[in-house]
């Protein structure tokens, strides 16, 4: 990216954005997050007081609160049946910090009048420590408003955390194997698993912060028809030969084809292109391969992601795990023989018809390699098994779930076998689809996208968007210096914050001389704190959901909220005015926000640049 000259100065006006896209946003995702809120949310320990005033913290305590009512028989309820509690900011901030609607969740099944409950509720919370008001609205809203004082202590507990901020235990105890990117060894990675690195290695990141153990796997695919004609492709350039009509062609051919003969010379080999034909080829098979395997290693490596397990699809049948697998599902009484063929019934968990594992020829097909390696991962320790697959294996799905269930798993979104289908994505430049590598030949692939735009840009931009909807990359908007680039837009935003602090220290504004939370009581200061409490459980829920896109929309939301605080308030004072504790409170603010930007930047695998 290009360096401005003056290196965010913090009072420059013309560089003040509005946050893009973050009313369609909101409109987004407001539905489903309601939806899906009991799946998502944060586990706590009940306080004894309201302690840092965040959502989750609010939620527990209102929680406590029907608890006790419920104890107490003043609510005619189990406290079993209280759900999680959700809080959220309200849409017109007027009405408070937080808002929750559970009163009028709870007050039909508790017989009860939904205003009136959450009179009681308000009544109760405002004894909480931090808590200004609670106040309520129409038929049984609840609005909370928070001292100032407790609202600012998050920016100190933001820098006290400050790496794991946002970080919770919604996920421990659970081991995750995720399986991603797996394309063949016969090419380049083209865009489509491209995408696949980023979202896969973006899931794996959020994993890892909601608690659980995570296994990022590669599946090797080294058996089977394709590598027959990567090897007849390598064999026929090597021999100055038109490729095959279904063979690989690309100048990337050519190049490994040279490194093969290069190799095999050089260690006192013959020239593999000049051996009989079935020797040549399965020289070119084994060196050939590998060398495929390394560029498409180190690819990803450049792209920031690497794996925990490269499984070799050949060691499914070398090992007997095939024979193990079956053998399970026919004590379980799934498998049976029809015209020399062996099955599984997988019509009884599912499927729209019963499945070949074993060919009459006594050749084991395709789906067996998938049956064994789902138990064997299960074997591992892997509780949670998520495969991501291209938008044209939608007719994998069926089969896969039945499969998992004739083990006696569970299948599905959460359970122990999952499946996430991406869409396809489309390049341009200049409006102009771009088609064809220029190394390939046929796709575009990694290292055409990283050396078009950078790792950073194509990350973010991958990694932005949802896997369930097709996706168009612009290589001229993503790599542009502007507020209309969404990395752009996130990463200025740290890199000025960086730049404050700078110039903070420049004029003796320092952290450690003075936090007084209870002066951050401009509207741009509240609205940025609310944004910053929202981290952990956009974490979550990304994570719940498989939903990486989120932190991202958040991140813009964040950059915004602090664009116009920003503008609003000084942390350096002017020239004719001394430092006070509220430039230095301030600079705990920015310093937070900085903390946060990062930790969201490296959940997607993205940088936090101090200088732009």
């Amino acid at each position: 990216m290009r360096r401005i000259a003056h290196e965010c100065p913090e009072q420059d006006s013309n560089l003040r954005p509005s946050a893009p896209e973050a009313d369609a946003l909101s409109t987004e995702l407001s539905g489903r997050d309601h939806r899906v809120y009991q799946r998502a949310a944060v586990t706590l320990a009940t306080p004894t007081t309201l302690g840092l005033v965040t959502p989750e913290t609010l939620a527990t305590v209102i929680h406590s609160i029907l608890t006790n009512f419920a104890t107490s028989g003043a609510l005619a309820l189990d406290p079993a049946q209280i759900p999680e509690v959700k809080v959220e900011r309200p849409r017109q901030r007027e009405h408070g910090d937080w808002a929750t609607n559970v009163a009028m969740q709870l007050a039909k099944k508790a017989g009860a009048n939904p205003r009136a409950l959450a009179e009681q509720i308000a009544a109760a919370l405002t004894e909480a420590d931090g808590v200004a008001a609670a106040e309520v609205a129409g038929p049984g809203f609840l609005n909370i408003r928070l001292d100032a004082g407790a609202a600012g202590e998050l920016a100190r507990s933001i820098l006290e955390q400050g790496a794991t901020y946002g970080h919770t235990e919604a996920l421990a105890g659970s081991h995750v194997n995720i399986e991603f990117v797996s394309a063949n060894p016969t090419g380049p990675i083209h865009i489509g698993g491209v995408r696949w690195a980023a979202v896969g290695d973006s899931l794996a990141r959020l994993f890892e912060a909601t608690g659980a153990t995570v296994t990022r796997e590669y599946y090797f695919n080294d058996h089977g028809v394709q590598i027959d004609r990567f090897a007849n492709s390598l064999l026929a350039r090597a021999r100055n030969e038109a490729v095959p009509e279904d063979g690989y062609g690309g100048q990337y051919i050519d190049e490994i084809a040279a490194r093969v003969i290069a190799h095999e010379t050089e260690a006192g080999h013959p020239n593999p292109a000049e051996l009989p034909d079935d020797e040549a080829r399965e020289a070119f098979r084994e060196v050939g391969v590998g060398f495929m395997f390394d560029e498409i290693k180190a690819a990803l490596h450049e792209f920031g992601v690497d794996f925990d397990v490269f499984f070799h699809e050949d060691t499914l049948h070398e090992s007997g795990a095939v024979d193990r697998a079956l053998g399970e599902l026919r004590e379980r009484g799934v498998v049976f023989e029809n015209e020399g063929a062996t099955w599984i019934r997988t019509t009884d968990f599912g499927d729209d018809k019963d499945r070949v594992v074993i060919k009459s020829d006594g050749e084991a097909a395709y789906f067996a390699g998938d049956v064994a390696y789902f138990l064997d991962k299960r074997s591992r320790g892997a509780d949670h098994v998520i495969i991501m697959l291209g938008a044209d294996h939608h007719g994998y799905v069926g089969r896969m779930y039945a499969m998992a269930r004739a083990f006696g798993d569970e299948a599905g979104p959460g359970k122990n076998l999952e499946l996430l289908i991406g869409q396809l994505v489309n390049v341009v430049r200049d409006g102009e689809e771009v088609r064809m590598s220029k190394r390939a030949g046929t796709v575009v692939t990694l290292e055409d996208l990283v050396d078009a735009v950078g790792v950073d840009a194509a990350r973010y931009s991958l990694a932005r968007a949802s896997v369930d909807s097709p996706l168009t990359i612009d290589l001229a908007a993503i790599s542009a210096h502007t507020n209309d680039n969404p990395v752009y837009y996130v990463q200025y935003a740290h890199a000025r914050i960086c730049n404050v602090a700078r110039n903070a220290a420049e004029h003796g504004v320092h952290r450690e001389d003075a936090f007084a939370p209870e002066l951050l009581t401009d509207p741009t200061e509240t609205a940025l704190l609310g944004k910053l409490a929202e981290f952990p459980g956009i974490v979550t829920l990304s994570a719940q959901l498989r939903e990486q896109h989120r932190v991202a929309r958040y991140l813009e939301e964040l950059a915004a909220a602090y664009h116009t605080w920003y503008g609003a308030c000084r942390v350096t004072p002017r020239a004719d005015e001394e430092v006070t504790d509220a430039h230095r409170t301030r600079l705990w603010l920015n310093d937070a926000t900085g903390q946060v930007i990062a930790n969201g930047l490296a959940l997607l695998g993205v940088s936090a640049p101090e200088r732009m």
